[in-house]
């Protein structure tokens, strides 16, 4: 070899994530905004095929059917304020994202929304447990609603109702996408950027559920950081712990069995839980190189088993599932 070639061959060894990145930037998106027609339905009938066999399979259905209020109520969602250009560009060049979860003044219009989302969902419930929350919510005030939605965008746990959580967190969810989708039809998609940590959504900042890795002409063998409020994803390198950054340290587990073994094989093999020893957390990867299918929610809430396998390693879970809270609990 040629000293040339040589120090070519060196120099590209030495490439980091970032400027891997960077040249990968050049053929592919850096953000993946959601679709208001499918992001939710998706995510619907992902639940659905999962819950086939599924030990929590009632959850899953659950779950399906509340997410599915959700893509009702997107598609003709009330109107509400939105960031104006002056405040996007001053966003942008503090590299923060313009929609801020933990900021943003809620408005009053959300909990009507939330209010028809559970009206939507209360009729495709069985009499029971589940049932009466739904209707608890649909009663309780605004003043409480907002205070529960404080606490679950700051990620707080204490003073939590946690069986009104995922019911609250849905409207959520619901409103911060459809103030993501009006804000990139107002001032188009360029007001959403790179912000500073890499690991919050450009959008509104909130951390992610799980990554995904996609197939596709300009995206194939990519990952993405999939937003846990507003359904955006953003490019994010892969073998870099999503929590602290780190690229040492990086190892992976995953549930052990055949991907093709009934209810279990629909996340077998597809999704892996992304160590890191640097700072002891993980997030879990789903690859839809394994299973075209495979959406991140959906995905994360089904292997709850690789939470507990990874937990017992002594790793702490760096994703946020709002149809999944813990914390302790609060009575109503």
């Amino acid at each position: 070899m040629t000293e040339s070639a040589s120090n070519s061959a060196r120099t590209s060894r030495l490439l980091d994530p970032e400027q891997i990145a960077i040249q990968a930037g050049r053929q592919m998106p850096f953000l993946r905004l959601p679709q208001r027609a499918t992001v939710f339905a998706e995510r619907a009938l992902r639940l659905r095929q999962l819950s086939a066999g599924h030990p929590m399979r009632d959850y899953l259905l659950f779950i399906a059917e509340l997410v599915q209020a959700q893509h009702q109520v997107l598609q003709d969602y009330a109107a509400v304020p939105l960031p104006d250009a002056a405040a996007c560009d001053s966003a942008a060049r503090g590299l923060l994202p313009p929609l801020p979860a933990t900021l943003w003044t809620l408005d009053a219009a959300w909990t009507g929304e939330l209010r028809r989302l559970l009206g939507l969902l209360a009729p495709r419930l069985p009499a029971g447990p589940a049932l009466d929350v739904v209707q608890r919510v649909i009663a309780t005030d605004d003043a409480t609603l907002n205070r529960q939605a404080d606490l679950l965008r700051n990620g707080l746990a204490r003073g939590l109702d946690m069986a009104a959580a995922p019911l609250v967190a849905a409207g959520l969810q619901a409103y911060f996408t459809h103030l993501v989708l009006a804000t990139a039809e107002t001032h188009g998609e360029a007001v959403f950027g790179r912000t500073d940590p890499a690991t919050g959504c450009p959008c509104c900042g909130s951390r992610p559920t799980a990554s995904v890795t996609r197939i596709g002409a300009d995206e194939s063998g990519h990952r993405y950081l999939a937003c846990s409020l507003c359904a955006t994803q953003w490019h994010y390198v892969r073998i870099k712990c999503a929590h602290c950054e780190s690229t040492r340290g990086i190892s992976y587990q995953q549930l052990e069995g055949d991907a093709k073994d009934g209810a279990r094989g629909a996340y077998l093999g597809a999704v892996k839980a992304e160590c890191c020893d640097s700072c002891g957390h993980y997030l879990k990867l789903v690859a839809m190189e394994r299973d075209p299918e495979v959406e991140p929610m959906a995905d994360d809430l089904a292997s709850v088993a690789l939470d507990l396998l990874v937990s017992e390693a002594g790793h702490q879970r760096a994703g946020v599932n709002l149809m999944l809270v813990f914390g302790e609990a609060e009575s109503p």
